[in-house]
């Protein structure tokens, strides 16, 4: 216990005199798990939203219309014998194994949802119920299926074209995996920064004590007893700027995600400071251990006992 309390006792000694260089150590470390942190709260984000998005997936399977081109649609609006035939092939046809559930939206239904999404403006009020397009929605059992389904109907009659959001969704997590792929790029670079900071502090240290030292081994104290000092050194360091970034990830996760981005965005389902917490013990382990590492292999290689 009293070598303990001597090491503790050289160690903040250590702090005292390089104030700056530990301010430094602090600084960096906690800009560098701040990064690691924000990518991790991204990426649990993103797979919060994939799993909600797939199960919530819609085929859209847009009918024919007085407005259709006769490209699309050569032989007119639907008839009430091809919708029944469509509505067949969903409820017991051979659409039927990959459908969940499906619901018909008429012309009107599909106008009153989307002046609902986009608000009364000049543009929208001019249009009527003729001008949308009927559809049929379809949840699929499994939405990885959706390119079954959609053979199944494109060429139908009475089908304009077939539609499902899996294109549009798989660009927009492909955006957000790529910043959280940027966010762990900057990471590592200030981790290596954090590192190189963290051995340059332990150099300057142990040269500062170098008379110290030198008297501790005339007097038999042991390698550890001498090392050890300095090793703790790094990781109070170190410590002190992982605590910061887990503060900040859990301020990310509880004002910006939770609540913030929450009410602007009221449709996705955002992770709140509950997933910090799951993240907060990866990055005091990453950053003690950094510091383990790095001020245990500069000690073994610059202070000779």
């Amino acid at each position: 216990m009293n070598r303990l309390l001597h090491m503790l006792r050289e160690t903040f000694t250590s702090l005292r005199r390089n104030v700056a260089m530990v301010a430094s150590v602090v600084l960096v470390t906690f800009i560098s798990l701040t990064f690691v942190g924000a990518a991790a709260l991204m990426q649990t984000q993103v797979d919060r939203m994939t799993d909600d998005f797939y199960d919530r997936l819609e085929v859209s399977v847009f009918l024919c219309t007085d407005n259709s081109t006769q490209t699309a649609c050569p032989t007119g609006a639907i008839s009430a014998d091809q919708r029944d035939a469509l509505e067949h092939s969903l409820e017991e046809g051979a659409a039927s194994q990959y459908v969940s559930s499906f619901r018909h939206e008429s012309q009107e239904q599909a106008l009153e949802n989307f002046l609902e999404s986009r608000g009364e403006t000049a543009r929208t009020a001019s249009l009527e119920a003729e001008d949308m397009p009927e559809s049929f929605r379809v949840l699929l059992h499994e939405p990885e299926q959706y390119p079954i389904v959609t053979e199944l109907f494109s060429s139908a009659p009475g089908v304009e074209t077939v539609a499902d959001q899996q294109e549009v969704m798989d660009q927009v997590f492909a955006i957000l995996n790529g910043l959280t792929i940027v966010a762990l790029i900057i990471a590592a670079v200030m981790i290596v920064c954090a590192v190189l900071l963290v051995s340059t502090t332990i150099r300057l240290s142990a040269f500062s004590r170098r008379r110290e030292t030198g008297i501790m081994r005339l007097v038999g104290a042991s390698k550890s007893m001498i090392r050890l000092p300095f090793v703790f050194e790094g990781v109070i360091a170190a410590l002190v700027g992982s605590l910061l970034a887990c503060a900040a990830t859990w301020v990310m996760a509880e004002f910006l995600l939770g609540q913030w981005l929450t009410r602007q965005v009221p449709g996705i389902p955002f992770i709140d400071s509950s997933a910090s917490w799951i993240i907060m013990p990866g990055l005091v382990l990453v950053g003690v251990l950094l510091a383990v590492l790095s001020s245990w292999l500069t000690v073994r290689r610059y202070l000779r006992v």
